[in-house]
């Protein structure tokens, strides 16, 4: 599995990048979020999209994101039943991460429903669905700073327990129950204690 894609930008549009790696180059697709963070890059910086593999039986495609919270919010909005890869990166090309996380922790259904292809019924599913994982911080683990950040230990584990053959959504409902009960807890241990309540 791709953690990320580190490279030259061979091509670069608002809807894809193609990321030369030691003369390989990968079509990765990717929100206007990740394309202008792109286009910010020097010409001899080094590119870096975190990726998402999509395997189906017609198709292996590629979405990258410019951070790893970014493609944190894409993954927790494609368990949301009725949100696939195309409908999340139309989310995020038309919402930036943190107001994305404002309306759904606030509930507010208009900033959802105002992107293309998403209507009344998907917009409040997204916020039932997702409302707690972002006021606890599911996407974003919020510190004392103020500054939205991956939470180590809830990542390693959950990465772990999806490669088990675990789903994601049932494996980040157990986290999420572990974390809030032990904020110190190791991932060695919240893995063990996830695999006797999946």
């Amino acid at each position: 599995m791709l953690e990320y894609i580190k490279g030259d930008i061979a091509e670069l549009n608002p809807a894809y990048a193609i990321i030369d790696n030691h003369g390989v180059g990968y079509m990765v697709n990717i929100s206007l979020t990740t394309y202008d963070q792109l286009t910010r890059l020097k010409k001899e910086d080094t590119a870096c999209v975190f990726v998402y593999e999509a395997i189906r039986e017609d198709a292996h495609l590629l979405y990258g994101f410019a951070s790893k919270h970014e493609r944190e919010l894409f993954l927790q909005l494609i368990t949301v039943s009725g949100v696939g890869p195309n409908t999340a990166r139309m989310i995020l090309s038309s919402v930036p991460p943190a107001e994305l996380e404002q309306s759904i922790a606030s509930g507010d259904v208009s900033v959802l429903k105002a992107v293309k292809g998403v209507g009344a019924k998907t917009a409040q599913r997204i916020i039932v669905d997702l409302k707690d994982k972002i006021k606890q911080g599911g996407a974003a683990f919020i510190k004392e700073t103020g500054q939205p950040m991956m939470s180590q230990v809830h990542d390693e584990a959950l990465s772990a327990l999806v490669m088990l053959g675990f789903t994601q959504q049932a494996s980040q409902k157990v986290l999420k129950r572990l974390l809030e009960a032990q904020p110190q807890i190791t991932v060695e241990d919240a893995i063990k204690k996830a695999l006797k309540m999946l």
